[in-house]
């Protein structure tokens, strides 16, 4: 019986000895594993990023709260730190309104619609006035809170006399110049989107390497890109069916990716402006800054992100992809 004892006891011992050392095995092999995760995931960096918000079905637009948004980073959730709306000292918008020289000239009734818009923006806008030509942006004034200055830089456009190129090209060429600031940067682009340099014969704005490259600038930078389509001047312009249909298509891919929207009726031009630009003005009024923690890349990256609400009948409207710069 005593021996057996002993042997119990012994068996137990070895058991509990095994058990510990297997344990500190897995710690060794394990452990340096799990803290560099842990070092991971403290390697936070912050986003910032401009999100309108949309009531649906001509909704009044409600004011929303921090704890109401929430932001996916590929289907991993991050964390809200800010959410403040462009109101008050935050006000501050520096405003862009591109013509394309490449238009009929009959978008000159337009203008008193243009005008109004002008008149309607706030006193904390600056608004700049610019024509695409020859894939260059050529300035005919410059950011001025002076409403009188902006709507007499108005202008007819070149139309037939100047050749196409590329809308993309140009708007890369503004937001290239554009300086720093802390107010938005938003644009509003009046073209036909017509673009035999990017898009080829069928203008296919899915294998367009000016609009990716405007997209990928303009979410870096933070621009958000809005436009109205309009037919072009001359026979570049006397575009049917599929080819329309992708400059629309075009225009509305780069104001996606930039958290804008675009504006066109048809295949043919818009009677009036006013509706889009009373849109546009309505998105402007409605714009928060959205800050969230991202896991830091090794180097500036964009990163695509979701923002989301479960508020009923509104939409967020952001850029898809976020930049996301370098942890520490």
């Amino acid at each position: 019986m005593r021996n057996e004892k002993m042997e119990k006891k012994f068996t137990t011992k070895y058991s509990i000895g095994l058990g510990v050392m297997f344990a500190l095995l897995i710690g060794l092999i394990f452990g340096p594993t799990a803290s560099a995760n842990d070092a991971d995931s403290s390697n936070q960096v912050p986003v910032h990023m401009v999100v309108t918000v949309k009531a649906r079905h001509g909704d009044q637009v409600p004011v929303v709260a921090a704890n109401d948004v929430k932001v996916f980073q590929r289907d991993k959730q991050d964390m809200v730190t800010s959410w403040t709306p462009f109101q008050g000292d935050r006000a501050g918008l520096q405003l862009f309104i591109l013509i394309d020289d490449t238009l009929r000239d009959s978008v000159s009734l337009q203008f008193k619609s243009i005008e109004k818009f002008i008149d309607e923006q706030p006193a904390s806008t600056s608004i700049g006035i610019g024509y695409m030509r020859n894939g260059m942006v050529v300035t005919a004034q410059a950011l001025t809170p002076d409403r009188d200055l902006a709507k007499k830089a108005l202008r007819l456009p070149l139309g037939a006399t100047v050749g196409y190129t590329s809308p993309y090209l140009a708007l890369s060429d503004l937001m290239k110049k554009w300086p720093e600031t802390k107010d938005r940067r938003e644009i509003l682009m009046i073209t036909s989107g017509i673009d035999p340099l990017g898009g080829g014969f069928s203008n296919d704005p899915y294998n367009n390497p000016y609009l990716d490259a405007a997209a990928n600038q303009a979410q870096r930078g933070g621009f958000i890109v809005y436009s109205i389509y309009t037919s072009g001047a001359g026979v570049g312009g006397r575009g049917r069916g599929f080819r329309t249909a992708f400059q629309q298509a075009g225009l509305d891919l780069i104001s996606q990716k930039t958290g804008g929207e675009t504006y066109y009726l048809g295949f043919g031009s818009p009677v009036d402006f006013t509706p889009y630009l009373d849109d546009v003005t309505n998105c402007l009024k409605h714009q928060y800054e959205l800050v969230f923690l991202a896991k830091g890349a090794k180097k500036p990256t964009l990163e695509p992100v979701k923002v989301k609400t479960e508020m009923p009948k509104i939409g967020l409207i952001t850029a898809t992809d976020g930049y996301v710069g370098t942890g520490i």
